[in-house]
């Protein structure tokens, strides 16, 4: 099992197949601290082929600098069961998790962990940086 796309955004949807992104990212500026971000998606496309057919697990998880998930909601997890016919040679899914009212309580480095069957195979870096509001973010 493959991933196609995998990325924060601010809106995304499955169109028949066809994955439509809007305003991908990887930074968030914060006037104050902790912040909380109202609403955005975490996309992803993935490939699977019939060697993959079977019983998965699936989680994200938002961890921290140091390692540590960023609420007690953490990590979101998933059963993902996986049936494809053995004469299709590959099939891709599209899959949407909408997040809502994500706190970070502090800048630094953040780190949204996919995984599948307890192995991590896609690390997106999330970066949350304290502007002051009459300078630019770094």
């Amino acid at each position: 099992m493959d991933i196609q796309i995998a990325t924060l955004c601010d809106f995304a949807a499955d169109y028949n197949g066809k994955m439509v992104l809007s305003g991908t990212f990887d930074t968030l500026a914060a006037q104050a601290l902790p912040v909380v971000h109202p609403q955005c998606c975490l996309a992803l496309r993935l490939c699977i082929t019939p060697e993959d057919t079977g019983q998965h697990k699936f989680s994200v998880n938002i961890i921290d600098g140091d390692g540590k998930s960023l609420d007690e909601k953490m990590p979101i997890q998933a059963d993902m069961p996986v049936d494809i016919p053995s004469n299709v040679p590959f099939m891709t899914r599209n899959l949407v998790l909408n997040l809502q009212g994500l706190k970070f309580p502090e800048d630094g480095f953040y780190s949204i962990d996919i995984s599948i069957d307890d192995e991590l195979i896609q690390r997106l870096p999330l970066r949350i940086v304290k502007v002051d509001k009459n300078k630019q973010a770094q």
